[in-house]
């Protein structure tokens, strides 16, 4: 299997520069299927995932680790969105994945990676199509049925100061 070295740099950049906030940052195992873990102090990556995951996961996390530390109501989010939930909730579950990506691609360019704007906007519009699915029929579907490209692109969104505290374990898809 041949690796994507540059990828495998991105990666190492992002972890380094994620880590410079507080953050502890592991790869291991992570309970199937899940492909990470996250709990306002540190991101766990399972080891298994391939590296384009493992960069989106990363990325992803880190904006959710920011969104924990910062607005407290984003802790107990996945206790209100469920199948079923009202618009509103969805709604706002819509906005919390999306910017914790809007972080993740700040977090990208000061960490020296700036051409990754469109794949992680599409790896954003996958994952919420990977969610909206779930929110609508109560039943996750396939993560290769929802991977998607050609997303509109998002813009950073730059990260306010935080101090990071655990609260709790969260697992990631």
């Amino acid at each position: 299997m041949k690796i994507d070295l540059a990828l495998k740099e991105e990666f190492r950049h992002a972890r380094t520069r994620i880590e410079s906030y507080g953050i502890r940052v592991y790869i291991g195992d992570v309970k199937d299927p899940n492909t990470g873990i996250f709990d306002g102090s540190e991101i766990g990556i399972d080891w298994a995932n391939d590296l384009d995951m493992s960069l989106f996961v990363l990325v992803h996390l880190f904006g959710h680790t920011v969104q924990w530390n910062t607005v407290p109501s984003y802790r107990t989010i996945d206790q209100r969105v469920k199948p079923g939930a009202p618009p509103a909730v969805i709604d706002e579950a819509r906005v919390y994945e999306q910017n914790a990506s809007r972080y993740g691609l700040q977090l990208l360019h000061e960490a020296g990676v700036r051409d990754r704007d469109q794949w992680i906007s599409d790896w954003w519009g996958s994952d919420w199509k990977y969610l909206s699915t779930y929110y609508e029929t109560g039943k996750l579907p396939a993560w290769n049925d929802c991977r998607s490209t050609g997303h509109g692109r998002i813009e950073p969104l730059a990260i306010p100061t935080f101090t990071p505290r655990r609260y709790y374990t969260r697992y990631a898809f």
